[in-house]
């Protein structure tokens, strides 16, 4: 059985059912409206899912500006935690070392260390979002 998926020209989503976690798989810089889109996409493909996990692969198409990503932590946290309400909800971004401390600075706030983190290796994303550890 073919796993879901859905390729855009910008963005490959795949959900894993054996890890339960859903990858977004950027391939190349994208717009603002793309950006956007290609969550929106995710969130439509995640719900009937109830995959809460997502791994997000930065590293082809590098960091989104930074109203973009602050869209990401306010508004669409938000609509994924209204779209997800009974499943445990981890965003883990696999991103270049060039990226990490510029990321990082951009997630300041404390109550994000629960559901969101910055990784360079897919292993450690892995199991962070397996476990939470």
């Amino acid at each position: 059985m073919p796993l879901p998926s859905l390729d855009l020209s910008y963005l490959r989503l795949t959900y894993r059912p054996d890890l339960r976690t859903l990858f977004l798989r950027w391939t190349r810089s994208v717009s603002s409206p793309e950006h956007r889109e290609g969550y929106q996409q995710a969130l439509t493909m995640a719900q009937p899912l109830e995959a809460g996990r997502w791994l997000i692969d930065l590293r082809t198409r590098g960091l989104a500006s930074a109203e973009d990503f602050e869209w990401v932590l306010t508004d669409f946290r938000a609509q994924l935690a209204q779209a997800l309400p009974h499943v445990t909800r981890r965003l883990a971004y696999l991103v270049t070392p060039y990226h990490q401390a510029t990321i990082r600075e951009r997630m300041q706030s404390p109550e994000l260390a629960d559901n969101i983190r910055v990784f360079i290796e897919e292993a450690p994303a892995q199991h962070w979002l397996e476990t939470g550890l």
